[in-house]
């Protein structure tokens, strides 16, 4: 088993979440808010997306390396979609095609020429020509909906959804059973057509839900400490560490963000090309670059929330309670323990919740503009930087954009979603 540095950061998370969850499963303050939020039809739904495309990405950050190839290191992600990995074609290919986007000279048997769309080595090669194409289409697409029928039967059987919990059901039948359909159709078509050198759009989809969950939390793990300690110590303190920590954050907010991130990659780019011999595999090499850019997002993204917690630690200091443990001579490392930071915990939350659908899709206008991840990591934002060029064709290539559009619009959406169930439900302003 290979540990990539992201990896073992995103399973530190989980068990930091996990801990954090069983910590707090019976604490009094969060009761109100928990069975609120587990009382919203459209939060558990959209939290049913958020934890499926999770799953994904858990399977995507367990590498290792097969016994077959020594120098190649994969994913159980991977392993399992080795047909969409390993059934690659020429070069273009529209989604459910038989052949090629582009015509070429094809040899005959007879040894003569003609001009035509080659057919394609994977994509429907059990057909015999195109007009065969829509029947097994369907006929594979209804076999292959009705195994997600199945499985969605057997977890049903397991699990006993509530009445006034109708989305849920319904969500995760349509996740089962699209899957299921999507999963059987492509080991017989590209489902989502293939790119310029021919690899499958479907697996280049899939296999970048892993990036923007990284990005979306680890940038949070390293943004959540900066914001926490510095709003907190600025509002309760006041004086010159206040003075100073709100030139930290006003100066940096001066420097336009693009212009700190485009620097620091490229830092990190001149760093790597002079130690080469540290970053001999490729995965390797865009894992790291993956990890310096969740620091720089981190670094240039936590004064908004710094600032929101420092207005929130002045207004609680002043609470009667705060001053009542003052007067009874509490120290004051206990207060800030007890009485201040579970009371701003609520902003934390929905600052949390609210930020990682906006840095998903900061990874795609970065990527736009050359400073995101590394070029060989699966993202939607390369996808949609690679499609730049291919939207200028004629005829057009459409699939590689649309296929991280809707990727993306899933992911982005759920999480809005959730983060305002969740803000509904921490927020004591809008519970009322």
């Amino acid at each position: 088993m290979i540990v990539l540095w992201t990896d073992a950061l995103i399973f530190i998370l989980l068990i930091f979440v996990a801990g954090m969850s069983f910590y707090f499963r019976d604490k009094e303050h969060l009761k109100r808010p928990l069975t609120t939020l587990k009382q919203s039809s459209t939060g558990m739904a959209s939290l049913v997306v958020l934890l499926f495309f999770m799953a994904i990405g858990v399977l995507d950050s367990i590498h290792f390396k097969p016994q077959t190839q020594d120098n190649e290191i994969i994913s159980v992600l991977d392993y399992f979609a080795a047909p969409l990995r390993e059934h690659g074609e020429k070069t273009y290919s529209e989604p459910f095609a038989l052949t090629l986007y582009n015509k070429e000279m094809i040899a005959e048997n007879d040894g003569s020429m003609r001009w035509d769309y080659p057919r394609l080595k994977f994509g429907g090669s059990h057909l015999e020509n195109e007009n065969q194409k829509l029947t097994d289409i369907f006929q594979k697409a209804t076999f292959g909906f009705f195994i997600g029928v199945g499985i969605f039967a057997l977890f049903a059987l397991c699990f006993k959804f509530k009445p006034q919990f109708q989305l849920v059901p319904i969500t995760i039948f349509t996740l089962i059973t699209l899957s299921a359909t999507l999963i059987y159709l492509s080991n017989f078509y590209h489902v989502f057509g293939t790119d310029k050198v021919g690899e499958d759009v479907f697996y280049q989809a899939i296999k970048s839900i892993r990036t923007g969950l990284v990005l979306g939390t680890l940038t949070t793990l390293i943004l959540l400490p900066l914001s926490l300690v510095l709003g907190i110590l600025a509002g309760f303190f006041r004086g010159w560490l206040d003075d100073v920590i709100q030139f930290l954050y006003t100066t940096l907010n001066s420097i336009p963000s693009v212009l700190l991130i485009g620097a620091s990659v490229l830092m990190v780019q001149v760093y790597m090309a002079n130690h080469e011999s540290d970053f001999t595999s490729l995965i390797v090499r865009a894992d790291m670059r993956l990890l310096f850019l969740c620091l720089i997002l981190g670094m240039t993204s936590w004064t908004g929330l710094c600032r929101l917690l420092r207005a929130e630690t002045l207004k609680l200091r002043e609470m009667e309670y705060v001053q009542a443990a003052y007067s009874l001579g509490v120290k004051q490392h206990t207060i800030l323990i007890r009485h201040i930071l579970p009371n701003v915990m609520h902003i934390v939350l929905i600052s949390v919740v609210l930020d990682f659908s906006s840095l998903v899709l900061a990874e795609a206008a970065l990527a736009y503009i050359n400073i995101g991840v590394d070029p060989a990591t699966y993202s939607w934002g390369n996808m949609i930087n690679g499609a730049r060029l291919e939207m200028a064709r004629e005829p057009i290539v459409w699939w590689s954009l649309s296929a991280a559009f809707v990727f993306m619009f899933a992911l982005v959406l759920a999480a809005n979603l959730f983060a305002e169930t969740v803000q509904t439900a921490f927020d004591p302003r809008r519970s009322q």
